[in-house]
């Protein structure tokens, strides 16, 4: 896969934090921006998926009535 360089601000803070995960998991920094990034662009491919069908399912009348959502609620409150 070619990479390409990909530069950006952070807060020194968060620098000096990344630095010290780095040193203690004997990884580098490039490492483990690559790991965030891919953890991230996960979670948002994963939501934007869900949300479309979601959104597919209602336009297509495929969802649940409002007093039978109220029903199930009352149940889970009276669980605890």
């Amino acid at each position: 896969m070619e990479k390409q360089t990909v530069s950006f601000r952070l807060d020194s803070e968060k620098v000096t934090a990344l630095d010290s995960l780095a040193q203690a998991l004997d990884r580098d920094r490039t490492y483990l921006l690559n790991e965030a990034v891919a953890a991230y662009l996960d979670v948002q491919q994963w939501q934007i998926k869900h949300i479309k069908a979601a959104i597919q399912q209602a336009d297509a009348g495929q969802f649940i009535e409002h007093k039978e959502v109220k029903k199930m609620a009352s149940k889970w409150r009276h669980r605890r």
